[in-house]
């Protein structure tokens, strides 16, 4: 019979208990004070009586008259004490548990919204400490989730974009050589096998970026001399220039102190920024020059290249980000040129080098050329 009298209870509205519970703390408050009055105060008034009568006072003939009257006065008084408080403290215990319910009504009817796809709702200030934290959080996470739906919007977009062309291009040659509008060749074939190359290269792309940016790839950091790796990397994008491109060069001393990095993840890293440098580069120099400046090791990539706007600067390491969208990307420098990146080449270098602890800078100027910079941690 207890259990199914509590299970009531617990089914009960939250506002509901809410008020029982302060009529109950309520209750025993006044009990308490009731009692206690009742047993302590005729004897104070007794002990009273008899302080005045050792004072000379002859109090014998009224003193009956006297506690007669006195517990008279005390049950009224009493009374109409626990029938003003009961009020004012029910009264109080209602606009409570109102206040308290209509602020998780408001957020429920939030979290409702949100829930069906209405990313823009957020809960209002409240003026209770608690809540109002609540809220904080709460808006926190809606801003977070929001940009993630937001990218996951813009993901799909740009993977249909990108998708399209070289899809388009198998498809239209294809269909001529279907309808015999034109001969198989060489040319055709290598076209084909190219779009195909590029299709695979942006859905690998896609793949590592996801994996970068939710944390699953690994790195692995051990000490790494930097030089040996920079000096390999020059050497074979040298032998990939044209004679009448830029020149490559590398600035930096021998010596340098080991970084604790992964190397095939670094590597990874300077491929994309030296093979972005090449691609918009096509005279000058690129130039890879190595600082130490305090515990990191700053690595820069400049080139002489067409540059990036300033309003641009922001968005460079956007995933399908790119300064000029309807560029067309030529066929040259052998495989970091024949058809421009995927779109999410520095999207993928910065998580990695934020994975291995470093960071990412760009700096450039539309005409003149950009440079590209990060940093190891030094051993």
């Amino acid at each position: 019979m207890k259990s199914k009298n509590y299970s009531q209870t617990k089914s009960l509205p939250l506002a509901s208990r809410l008020f029982l519970s302060h009529l109950v703390v309520m209750f025993l408050g006044l009990t308490s004070v009731v009692i206690t009055s009742k047993i302590y105060s005729p004897r104070f008034f007794i002990l009273h009586l008899e302080r005045l009568q050792s004072e000379g006072l002859n109090l014998y003939y009224v003193r009956r008259q006297l506690v007669d009257g006195f517990e008279l006065a005390w049950q009224r008084s009493t009374f109409w004490s626990v029938l003003a408080g009961t009020t004012a403290a029910g009264g109080l215990s209602y606009w409570v548990s109102q206040r308290i319910m209509h602020r998780l009504t408001q957020m429920e009817e939030i979290t409702q919204k949100f829930a069906a796809g209405q990313f823009d709702a957020r809960l209002p200030v409240s003026d209770i400490p608690e809540f109002n934290r609540l809220g904080i959080s709460f808006n926190r996470m809606a801003d977070s989730l929001e940009g993630v739906e937001a990218r996951r919007r813009e993901l799909i977009g740009d993977m249909t974009h990108e998708l399209r062309t070289p899809l388009t291009v198998i498809r239209g040659y294809l269909e001529e050589l279907a309808d015999g509008q034109i001969e198989p060749s060489m040319q055709i074939y290598q076209q084909l096998i190219r779009e195909n190359k590029r299709l695979e290269r942006l859905v690998n792309d896609v793949q590592e970026l996801s994996k970068a940016e939710a944390g699953y790839l690994p790195i692995n950091l051990q000490a790494v001399d930097i030089y040996s790796l920079l000096e390999a990397l020059v050497q074979k994008f040298s032998d990939q220039l044209l004679e009448d491109g830029p020149s490559l060069y590398l600035e930096s001393s021998a010596n340098l102190p080991l970084v604790m990095a992964d190397i095939d993840r670094t590597e990874q890293v300077l491929v994309n920024l030296i093979g972005n440098a090449i691609h918009y580069t096509f005279e000058g120099s690129i130039v890879i020059r190595v600082s130490v400046e305090g515990s990191r090791l700053w690595i820069a990539v400049t080139d002489t290249g067409i540059g990036i706007a300033s309003e641009d600067l922001p968005h460079v390491f956007e995933r399908f980000w790119r300064a000029d969208k309807s560029r067309v990307r030529t066929a040259s420098v052998g495989e970091y040129r024949h058809s421009g990146g995927s779109g999410v080449g520095l999207s993928i270098s910065r998580r990695l080098v934020e994975l291995q602890g470093g960071q990412i800078e760009v700096e450039s100027q539309l005409g003149v050329g950009t440079t590209f910079r990060f940093c190891l941690l030094l051993l």
